[in-house]
């Protein structure tokens, strides 16, 4: 099998690119290289600079390569998909300038992919992790935001052969086990793939191995997480946003948390999942000192089930 572990600026609080707390992209790609890893994700839009040769020069020199874009913004208004499909020019002319990745033997798409992710909705972020309290989608709205993915999809492919994947994440409208599956239903998979993420699977409320094998003929990439189950019991019992409990610990390095991963090693090689899975744990900004010890930590444990 051929899977390469990739990380996140997540990992060290990146999120928002307003957040004044945000360490300096430099720092992110250089701890990430020295925690061993060898590919990461662009974050959050605007983050990392949108110019190819000053990237790909510190992506040189840290001996990294992107193996994903992000789009994590409202996709239900339809007033926000002019930003959603300059968004998706902008990334995609950037991932398609810095170094080829060659696609793995059984690979469904190369990489770099394109993750599209909803966010923006109070009601839906203090809802996270709470099915049963969360506001669902009117149908003409699930349908105009199907139809903003098709078409960010559409540009991806049409104009820059990169594949779109969709991201199911805690604190938007793609949370839920039934909207996982309208969306299945929805959107086919010659137009878009699934990334799945076992942390916000689990804090969905969806056992993250029978989630991934239910799905696997959808899965074009997948994030690892784990959930350190005391702070999350606590936190669904508060009002909360997702990234404040973020900032509590709910997330944690992986193999310290409550996912089991020795469970989901054995369901990839029976998948026979090839290419890339990146590691990630949303923090507070302000918390980012840790960073860099928890992505080795959680490298470390991955290579010691096996993967």
């Amino acid at each position: 099998m051929s899977l390469h572990i990739s990380t996140a600026p997540c990992c060290w609080g990146v999120d928002d690119v307003n957040n004044p707390h945000l360490p300096e992209w430099q720092q992110v790609l250089g701890e990430a290289a020295q925690a061993g890893y060898r590919g990461i994700e662009l974050g959050p839009y605007g983050y990392l600079p949108l110019d190819a040769t000053v990237v790909g020069a510190e992506l040189a020199e840290q001996g990294l390569r992107v193996v994903a874009g992000t789009i994590f913004d409202n996709l239900v208004d339809p007033a926000n998909l002019p930003n959603l499909l300059e968004q998706t020019r902008n990334i995609c002319t950037l991932l398609k300038q810095l170094p080829e990745i060659p696609k793995e033997p059984g690979q469904r798409f190369a990489m770099p992919c394109l993750v599209v992710i909803d966010w923006g909705h109070e009601v839906r972020d203090y809802a996270a992790g709470h099915s049963a309290r969360a506001p669902r989608l009117a149908p003409a709205a699930w349908a105009g935001m199907m139809s903003h993915i098709r078409a960010i999809a559409d540009l991806a492919w049409s104009a820059f052969g990169v594949r779109t994947v969709i991201h199911p994440h805690a604190g938007g409208y793609i949370e839920f086990a039934d909207e996982l599956a309208q969306l299945v239903a929805d959107i086919p998979h010659e137009v878009a793939g699934l990334c799945l993420d076992t942390g916000h699977l689990y804090y969905a409320g969806m056992d993250p191995v029978q989630t991934l094998r239910q799905y696997a003929d959808r899965l074009d990439y997948l994030h690892f997480k784990d959930i350190d189950q005391a702070v999350f019991d606590q936190v669904l019992g508060e009002h909360i946003s997702f990234f404040a409990a973020c900032a509590k610990g709910v997330m944690c390095p992986i193999g310290q948390g409550v996912i089991d991963y020795h469970a989901l090693r054995e369901l990839i090689t029976e998948l026979g999942y090839q290419g890339y899975i990146t590691v990630e744990q949303e923090r507070d900004p302000r918390n980012a000192h840790g960073s860099l010890r928890d992505v080795a930590a959680s490298r470390a444990y991955l290579a010691q089930v096996g993967f």
